[in-house]
């Protein structure tokens, strides 16, 4: 548990820039300031820094990854070990033992990452340069916003997406990393690998596997930063042009044109979208469409018909990335961490 829970917390530590990158391209993916990762890396660096801008919503992201990853693992191997012992073929207990592992964690790590995940498409407190809906002061002020004025469940908003999302992931990266491991430690003929075979066996897992769940990411980001308020996101507020006087008694208050609900939501975007004028390029392209199902499939269906393949692997190359040296930094601290605590353990029985 201990070596889980370091070296997760060294993977997502060191990966949570553009992990905030992904989050605004997916969150945004009609914002032309943030299409191409580094163009987004830079954009957002500029804009609003390094701390308040790319590590904004670090701390929850870390509260959640202690407990989080040393219950996976804790799960993981114990699930795995006695699966082996029982004669279950290597495969299918790889990816028992990492889906086992995921949904036991998930408790812990799903409100963590609606809170990260707001607070990363927020940005800085007071953003002058994006507009997300949301406006917290830090973690304890979202925690308490979110509780006031949407109640607790929607800190496990995306409870079913999230599950969705990361179940597979971490089923096919700890099959693909066993699998990679061993084929490595097949080469090398010892079951000790060195520093850079550690590293890659890691990044291959993690990246493929991230590839792969890229679209079931999307949807997981989509629902968790919905809310009444997030009606148009990556608009900035100069960028919606007041309408007439004499067009305000034929329009719809602004109490009514801000509530959201799956059955009226193409109309809400239609009346948003007569509100925009002369948007800028770089803050807007049009309206994000919004997840009004609990279905997966059908999630999938309304985001490809409204914005294609593309929509679908919205974030997909910081995505890549993040999940290549995140899984590659985690799984090798585990080993490490593992072997050195072994070995003390060892020296110091009886």
């Amino acid at each position: 548990m201990v070596a889980g829970g370091l070296g997760g917390m060294m993977g997502d530590g060191s990966m949570h820039s553009l992990d905030t990158v992904k989050t605004r391209q997916q969150g945004a993916p009609n914002a032309l300031k943030y299409h191409g990762m580094l163009r987004a890396y830079a954009t957002i660096f500029k804009e609003e820094g390094f701390a308040k801008g790319l590590y904004c919503g670090f701390v929850p992201a870390m509260l959640g990854s202690l407990p989080g990853t040393s219950i996976f693992f804790a799960t993981y191997e114990f699930t795995k070990r006695h699966l082996l012992e029982l004669g279950v073929p290597e495969t299918v207990t790889y990816l028992t033992s990492g889906f086992l592992g995921d949904f036991a964690a998930s408790i812990i790590y799903v409100p963590s990452e609606v809170l990260k995940t707001r607070l990363q498409l927020q940005g800085r407190y007071n953003n002058p340069h994006f507009y997300s809906g949301y406006n917290y002061k830090g973690t304890i002020d979202a925690i308490k916003t979110i509780i006031k004025r949407e109640g607790w469940p929607t800190l496990f908003f995306g409870y079913k997406a999230t599950l969705v999302r990361d179940l597979p992931f971490s089923a096919l990266q700890l099959a693909f990393y066993e699998r990679f491991r061993s084929a490595a430690q097949a080469l090398e003929n010892s079951s000790r690998l060195g520093f850079w075979e550690e590293l890659l066996t890691g990044a291959a897992a993690g990246g493929i596997s991230g590839i792969i769940t890229t679209p079931l990411d999307v949807i997981k980001t989509r629902i968790q930063t919905q809310s009444e308020a997030h009606i148009i996101p990556n608009i900035l507020p100069s960028d919606i042009a007041p309408k007439p006087a004499s067009s305000l008694a034929h329009s719809p208050g602004k109490t009514d044109s801000m509530k959201f609900s799956a059955t009226h939501s193409k109309s809400l975007h239609t009346s948003a979208n007569s509100q925009i004028a002369g948007a800028s390029p770089a803050s807007s392209s049009q309206n994000v469409v919004r997840i009004g199902s609990e279905s997966t499939l059908q999630a999938l269906r309304v985001i490809f018909k409204a914005e294609g393949i593309r929509g679908l692997f919205a974030g997909v190359g910081p995505r890549f990335v993040w999940t290549s040296v995140q899984s590659s930094i985690m799984l090798f601290a585990y080993q490490k961490i593992l072997q050195t605590l072994t070995g003390i353990e060892d020296e110091f029985s009886f």
